[in-house]
């Protein structure tokens, strides 16, 4: 059943903008009190930065209604998310939507396993920090190609009981894939849940690996997406054999039950015209970089 929530939609403005990971992946901390106050971790937010922008979903990064912010995390790969890193503090984000999508469905647990792929370990953090206030013990298990490309290992190791780093090429941490860690961590001492957020291929085996431990996996979807209020059909998934959309019945889904071939197939949809529309705008603001 879908979470029942207030909606907000304004102008929202950049206070703080930050490189993570050179050269494209950025923190922005942006204003949005009304959100904020409504936010809870697993949801999301649907931005467009100008009168002829796309709408784009992006993950809540982290939340605070206190000081009214949000915190989201940007990889410039495409031609919106360029114009995104571009901003710098001080600058207007148009539309800023959300909250979006149910939150994550907080509880005390004996053990939780988080595991994030790439700069997909960011939206985890205010996840595992809510699982850690609830009493639960929190493990982080985050991974990427080399050391160069991990993000947030310090903010999770405070949100956490333990980190566990792993790396394709062994640079740092253990040499391996993140679903490697993850076997062994349940081998030894098990698991009460697994949440996992990441490109959809590390999300899979990561479901395909708990499968066998009987251990509750949930994921975090992201197909195509325009409205993200159920209107348009776009983000439609199938789980457990069921039509549901991303949007307003996720974006968490039970790992087991999605058809992964489905939405791999469908977020593929539109690369060659994402990959034109790119190209023109670079052509159209040649020098362009992200700063």
């Amino acid at each position: 059943m879908s979470f029942r929530r207030k909606v907000y939609s304004q102008v929202a403005k950049v206070l703080e903008k930050k490189l993570l990971r050179a050269p494209d992946v950025f923190y922005f901390k942006v204003a949005a009190p009304l959100i904020s106050r409504k936010a809870r971790p697993g949801q999301f937010v649907i931005l467009r930065l100008h009168a002829k922008g796309e709408r784009i979903p992006i993950s809540l990064a982290d939340i605070d209604p206190i000081e009214g912010t949000i915190s989201i995390i940007v990889m410039a790969v495409g031609k919106t998310t360029t114009e995104l890193s571009n901003l710098k503090a001080g600058e207007d984000i148009l539309d800023l939507c959300g909250p979006l999508g149910n939150p994550t469905h907080v509880e005390r647990l004996g053990k939780v396993i988080v595991v994030g792929g790439g700069f997909g370990v960011a939206p985890l953090y205010p996840i595992a920090r809510s699982f850690r206030a609830a009493g639960s013990e929190v493990v982080c298990i985050m991974g990427a190609r080399s050391k160069d490309l991990l993000i947030y290992e310090k903010e999770m190791g405070a949100v956490c009981d333990r980190v566990v780093v792993t790396t394709d090429d062994g640079s740092k941490g253990m040499k391996g894939f993140v679903t490697q860690a993850l076997a062994k961590e349940l081998e030894t001492g098990g698991a009460d849940l697994v949440i996992t957020v990441g490109p959809a291929v590390m999300m899979m085996t990561v479901a395909n690996t708990t499968r066998s431990f009987g251990v509750k996996t949930v994921v975090s979807l992201n197909p195509i997406m325009v409205d993200g209020t159920g209107m348009c059909g776009g983000c439609r998934v199938s789980v457990g054999g069921r039509t549901l959309f991303a949007c307003t019945d996720g974006p968490e889904f039970d790992g087991h039950q999605v058809d992964w071939d489905i939405l791999m197939t469908r977020q593929k949809t539109y690369v060659p015209e994402q990959r034109e529309s790119f190209e023109t705008w670079k052509q159209k603001h040649a020098g362009a970089l992200c700063e």
